[in-house]
């Protein structure tokens, strides 16, 4: 319920901030009497597309925390703490990063990295992978998501759900409109109505649904880099084959929707909408690597 309210919350709290920007900029009055204004509804499409994803990513850290339950480890309490420290802090210095916060969250197998930025990163590891897996298993995981970090797929995944979002709000208003003028034809009153607000609701779910096929094929070919990357950390990649097979005789752990495409596990019924790759195809270009 916790993570429910927080999530209900926060996405409240990012449209509240950029419909106040929206007015303050102007860039919401793009419906006029002539028609629409198609710069000005690109401006409000970008800030409310690029708005958002970045709000988001400013705010993943945090909200990582919140709805996981990782608690950072501040100072290892115990061997297993410190052998997690200091394996990121060597994984991280081996691919040129500062050192990223390092959490361990109660929950099935999984791992995740997160953050605004390479200077501002989390890893973090369930207890589920830590009991599941030996000590080389984890440390390719770690090196996995140590290689998110250093691919800077975060930043990356944010640009693209940005253009995406811009796309689906300029699209969807562009089709609602013409929708509404061709149901209002023949009548004398300007202006949209209500046409207009049903139909953009429908086409921005449309083509959200759509166009977050583009966003998970990318999230599934930054997992085949990040694997990748976890091999040439290790100098091997055998322990990442190692760890991606255990994944699959194991049941992974569901992260928190919004955190399900920086997970190591992940995947889904329909391939066109995981955000994973499946674990046998991880494998084989793994294997097939020169």
């Amino acid at each position: 319920m916790k993570r429910v309210v927080l999530f209900l919350l926060t996405n409240i709290a990012v449209m509240l901030v950029l419909s106040i920007s929206a007015r303050i900029l102007g860039v919401d009055r793009f419906l006029t009497s002539n028609g629409l204004n198609m710069g000005m509804l690109l401006a409000f499409s970008a800030l409310i597309g690029f708005g958002g994803s970045f709000i988001s990513l400013m705010m993943s850290k945090t909200m990582a925390k919140w709805s996981t339950g990782a608690k950072v480890i501040e100072q290892p309490g115990n061997q297993e703490e410190a052998w997690l420290v200091e394996t990121v802090r060597r994984l991280a210095a081996k691919a040129g990063l500062p050192m990223p916060e390092v959490a361990i969250y109660e929950g099935a197998p999984n791992a995740f990295a997160t953050g605004p930025s390479k200077s501002k990163s989390l890893v973090a590891v369930s207890t589920g992978l830590l009991q599941s897996m030996n000590r080389k298993q984890v440390e390719a995981v770690l090196a996995h998501e140590v290689a998110h970090i250093e691919n800077g797929d975060m930043v990356t995944l944010t640009l693209i759900q940005g253009v995406v979002n811009t796309f689906v709000i300029f699209l969807a208003r562009v089709v609602a409109y013409a929708v509404d003028s061709f149901l209002r034809k023949g009548e004398e009153s300007s202006g949209p109505g209500i046409g207009y607000w049903v139909s953009s609701i429908v086409f921005e779910i449309l083509f959200g649904v759509l166009a977050s096929i583009v966003v998970f094929y990318f999230s599934r070919q930054r997992e085949y880099r990040a694997d990748a990357g976890a091999a040439a950390l290790m100098g091997d990649r055998r322990p990442m084959i190692d760890a991606l097979h255990a994944l699959g005789n194991l049941q992974a752990g569901q992260l928190p929707k919004e955190m399900a495409a920086s997970g190591i596990a992940g995947g889904g019924m329909m391939a066109l909408f995981s955000s994973h790759p499946p674990l046998e195809s991880r494998i084989a270009a793994l294997q097939s690597a020169s």
